[in-house]
């Protein structure tokens, strides 16, 4: 049986002062290099999970183990920054002073200059926009906007790539590419 690179059970979410939780009794397993599409109508905890995952919303019932290490449950919080997940957000959360090269290296903390300089190379031309390092987002089509999101939360190399919401119709016709792309820069 292959090593699960994400394994999430019995989770629930719960919200303070809301009478029901937000994420309830959900399983879900993925292997190191599948990739799985979480689908249900809004409001409905996809993107609540996804944060979850993340570190970025407490478990109060259930875990959430990546790699075979419990991150989150009910009395253990790993932070974010040390589960290695690249979320992209729904609004993509771009920064509007930055160019897009700055935007994909922003996570690089510590990492040598010459270093982060091919990492974010290498996952502008992985998502097609190697010749838009120098644009700032508004300059940008929504599924480039996308796309850098999507560089950004690729370029520390995290172990799980959880984005929000994905517009495959918005990305230039890399939509399949992009998928692919993605499940091979988090597997390595």
């Amino acid at each position: 049986m292959p090593s699960m690179a994400v394994d999430v059970t019995q989770l629930q979410v719960h919200y303070p002062g809301r009478e029901h939780p937000a994420v309830a009794g959900v399983n879900l397993r993925l292997a190191a290099g599948e990739m799985g599409v979480l689908i249900g109508p809004s409001g409905c905890g996809k993107t609540t999970l996804l944060r979850a995952i993340a570190g970025l919303e407490p478990v109060s019932a259930g875990s959430i183990r990546i790699e075979q290490e419990t991150v989150s449950s009910a009395t253990v919080q790993i932070a974010p920054e040390q589960r290695r997940v690249g979320m992209v957000f729904q609004d993509y959360a771009l920064f509007p002073h930055m160019d897009v090269a700055t935007n994909v290296g922003f996570g690089l903390h510590g990492w040598a200059r010459a270093q982060r300089q091919a990492r974010v190379q290498a996952v502008l031309a992985l998502v097609g926009l190697s010749s838009s390092a120098q644009r700032l987002p508004h300059q940008l089509s929504g599924g480039q906007q996308q796309r850098v999101a999507l560089a950004r939360a690729l370029a520390p190399q995290p172990q799980l790539a959880a984005p929000a919401q994905w517009r495959p119709a918005a990305t230039g016709g890399l939509g399949a590419g992009v998928g692919t792309a993605t499940t091979t820069a988090a597997a390595r």
